[in-house]
């Protein structure tokens, strides 16, 4: 068995981090979430702690090597499934009058999705033949 890059089990230990921290900012801070949920998500606080939940397993997921991959799917799905709030985020502060300035973060945050969802893939690797498939061949 191929031992891991030093820099692909330092990625995961980052995702992870990151996506733990983020997770339980959820917990901690519902109300910021709720102020960006767009109107026609049902159970919008559920929904919070659901996503906020999601996203700390799945940081813990990608450092487990047996469940690694699905976690790294699950962190792709929710990475799509939030994109709307992203955008009502960025929505609102335009409509708003926000200052410029957070305009123009939460408008270049949108594009940011696709690398995130592209550091998941890696480090969870997403990509290729999974340890069954190696064995079948």
């Amino acid at each position: 068995m191929k031992r891991p890059r030093v820099s692909s089990t330092a990625s995961r230990w980052w995702l992870a981090a990151f996506y733990v921290a983020a997770g339980m900012m959820h917990m901690v801070r519902p109300t910021a979430y709720l102020a960006v949920m767009p109107g026609f998500v049902p159970f919008p606080l559920q929904c919070v702690y659901v996503s906020g939940a999601l996203e700390a397993l799945g940081g813990l997921g990608v450092l487990n090597a047996s469940v690694r991959r699905p976690a790294g799917w699950g962190l792709v799905m929710l990475l799509v499934v939030v994109f709307p709030a992203n955008i009502q985020m960025a929505w609102d502060a335009v409509v708003h009058a926000k200052p410029l300035w957070v305009q123009a973060l939460l408008l270049a945050r949108l594009p940011l999705q696709w690398p995130l969802i592209l550091w998941v893939v890696r480090a969870a690797e997403l990509r290729g033949p999974t340890q069954d498939r190696v064995h079948q061949l």
